[in-house]
């Protein structure tokens, strides 16, 4: 019988590294180019350089220069080029920085982004547990409603009023979702149909209720409009003069409370299991209707605290119901494009929210309709839900399976010592599978 000799490998060189060594760095770079941050980038990119083509093709200016074109080509580039500088110039001035005002159009930006902040938190929520919240309109009234209750009839001190009514607006909405997560728990019922018929069920009570004496504001006549809110329950301002208030320092708090639900809380660990396999998750002792309930709470507090904003923050005069102003729709593509974490979702909201300020100046100034500014959410929506257009556009990589941290990880070099062990393993267990190999052989032939 042959003596078997421990298969040791001699030890590799550094060229022979470098091939490995390449393979790794290809594929992190492929993670990267290929992965959600740029690509989110890269649609934003597109949607502005769509939106700036619907921008030259509405200018009278340039539809004027198009009909000399073949004559004065250069008069209709010339055009081009004004409108859209002009366009994105009054953007800047009104979302960022004004020659006039200095700062105080960012002050502004950071206002409007407050609340898409709030309710995109409230959709990626529902995002986590697989869940598609589409009824943010409805929980933001529900919400408004509680608020302005609160806000307008009750005497309280200052500090504590605003706190209240900040808190009737969480309860307001999550009391409002809960209704679907109820529904969907109880009968199965889909959380989208739900959602959007209840939007219309809260418009209608709501508008109806600011009709009543509890809620109507005073010769309001036949309008639906709610009383003005106390001076005690108004956010105050950050800074005089502006109109950012303390809506934007809530929002931040949000985005903290919601960080901390999802990646350190055992509640956060349920959603996020219901929403990759719910199967897997029943196995595994989760209640899958609860969850569904607590998701759908969690997702109308934070959309409730968006509807508090609007009506202490922006309108304390008597809000409407139109006080949503569209931003429970918003949150979708804010929530998408923030890819469902709390700090992607502060800086997609603070892009809309200068999206947002920037748009009226720019109307005024370049007469560019405003409509302009939805066009280019709705096809930021677009490319971030169809990642393969968005790679074949920019010819983007394949992202690989392995993530980027994984990849990045270099694998533990074995000692001689470990090698010697590992190969005495292998001996062993040739040896024994040999002979267990020779042991039926004989069986068989006797």
């Amino acid at each position: 019988m042959s003596t078997l000799t421990p298969n040791i490998e001699p030890p590799v060189t550094p060229e022979e590294k470098a091939p490995a060594a390449d393979n790794r760095w290809e594929g992190a770079w492929r993670d990267i180019l290929g992965g959600g941050l740029v690509r989110s980038v890269l649609a934003v990119v597109l949607a502005l350089f769509i939106g700036s083509l619907l921008v030259v093709i509405v200018n009278e200016d340039v539809q004027a220069a198009a009909g000399y074109f073949f004559s004065r080509p250069s008069d209709l580039l010339s055009a081009a080029w004004e409108t859209i500088a002009g366009a994105f110039r009054a953007m800047w001035e009104g979302a960022v920085f004004s020659p006039r005002g200095g700062f105080k159009p960012l002050l502004s930006t950071l206002s409007w982004a407050s609340p898409l902040i709030a309710a995109g938190l409230g959709l990626a929520v529902g995002f986590k547990a697989g869940l598609f919240n589409i009824g943010g309109r409805g929980q933001m009234l529900i919400a408004a409603l509680f608020v302005g209750f609160v806000g307008s009839n009750l005497d309280m001190p200052f500090g504590l009023h605003l706190a209240v009514a900040v808190l009737g607006g969480i309860v307001g909405g999550a009391l409002w979702a809960s209704v679907v997560g109820v529904l969907k728990a109880r009968t199965g019922a889909h959380e989208v149909i739900v959602t959007i018929m209840l939007n219309f069920v809260a418009l209608y009570l709501v508008t109806w209720l600011l009709k009543t004496p509890v809620f109507q504001a005073e010769n309001a006549g036949g309008n639906a409009k709610a009383k003005a809110i106390d001076s005690t329950a108004v956010f105050p301002t950050l800074i005089p003069g502006t109109d950012l208030d303390i809506g934007f320092v809530l929002a931040l708090i949000a985005a903290l409370v919601y960080w901390w639900l999802m990646e350190r809380s055992t509640t956060g660990f349920r959603i996020r299991a219901v929403g990759l396999n719910p199967h897997a998750a029943r196995t595994a002792g989760i209640n899958i209707g609860r969850t569904y309930v607590v998701t759908l709470a969690a997702s109308g507090a934070f959309i409730g605290l968006a509807g508090a904003m609007q009506v202490l923050g922006k309108v304390p005069a008597g809000w409407t119901p139109t006080v949503d102003a569209g931003i429970g729709f918003d949150a979708i593509t804010v929530a998408l494009l923030g890819a469902n974490s709390a700090v992607g979702i502060v800086f997609a909201g603070l892009l809309f929210g200068a999206l947002k300020a920037g748009s009226f100046p720019m109307q005024i100034a370049e007469g560019i309709p405003i409509d302009i500014v939805a066009v280019i959410q709705g096809l930021i929506v677009l490319f971030i839900a169809a990642p393969p257009l968005v790679r074949a556009i920019f010819r983007l990589p394949q992202p690989t399976r392995r993530g980027l941290r994984d990849r990045l990880r270099r694998p533990a070099p074995q000692t001689p010592a470990a090698q010697i062990q590992s190969a005495s393993i292998d001996q062993s267990a040739s040896t024994e599978q040999g002979a267990s190999i020779d042991q039926s052989a004989s069986t068989e032939e006797k």
